[in-house]
């Protein structure tokens, strides 16, 4: 079984900002990219999940080429959360977490009974059940960052991009965060590979760390 791998692959906008990434996440693994601010580590989860068309080279999911995947077909393999903001009108948190299984539902995205309970669960998993019927969109970022954890979660994928998954958490619910990550790779054999600022917390919890700077690759290892 495969989780995500690239050869070859370079990003960027306009230019080129890195080439020559070749890197392998698989089952179970936690792979955490640093550096500083404006190195790439943003640019580079954008460019796995398809955000961000990539320069040249290949991004496999599952061992498939993901130029060859359907957009529903890689959304139950891989599930994202990404830096940016999203502001749903009029709907609770779990109404948020629940459209984490709309690519299980068909063209009529009508939930089953079992999509809402994973749903719940995923937001129990993140200890933020007791936001379900809260507006998300009065919710702090902290809260906002579970929540949206738990939507990634709720598509039960095989591989999980995270960008700085614990900002604007305090400390208790860094740890939790990180804690629920790391469940995640060992016991639902989840391929992560996430950004963080931190180093200490990156070789805390990773098997692989990638740091990034000076428009390369600068270490890559355990």
């Amino acid at each position: 079984m495969e989780g995500i791998k690239t050869k070859d692959l370079a990003i960027g906008y306009d230019k080129t900002l890195i080439d020559d990434i070749s890197l392998n996440v698989v089952p179970g693994k936690i792979m955490t990219i640093i550096g500083p601010n404006g190195c790439g580590k943003s640019t580079l989860l954008k460019t796995l999940t398809g955000e961000l068309k990539k320069k040249y080279g290949s991004v496999y999911l599952g061992g498939k080429d993901m130029d060859e995947i359907s957009e529903n077909e890689a959304a139950k393999q891989m599930a994202e959360v990404i830096t940016k903001r999203i502001d749903p009108e009029l709907m609770t948190c779990l109404e948020v977490v629940e459209m984490g299984r709309y690519p299980y539902t068909g063209r009529f995205g009508i939930l089953s009974k079992e999509d809402k309970e994973i749903a719940f669960s995923a937001l129990d998993t993140v200890n933020a059940a007791d936001l379900k019927d809260r507006d998300f969109t009065q919710i702090s970022d902290g809260q906002r960052q579970r929540v949206m954890l738990a939507r990634a979660i709720c598509q039960e994928p095989k591989v999980l991009v995270l960008d700085e998954p614990t900002s604007y958490l305090d400390i208790k619910h860094r740890i939790e965060i990180m804690s629920c990550i790391k469940r995640l790779a060992t016991e639902k054999n989840v391929a992560v590979i996430m950004s963080l600022h931190e180093l200490e917390s990156a070789m805390r919890i990773s098997d692989y760390v990638v740091a990034l700077g000076e428009g390369k690759i600068l270490r890559y290892g355990s």
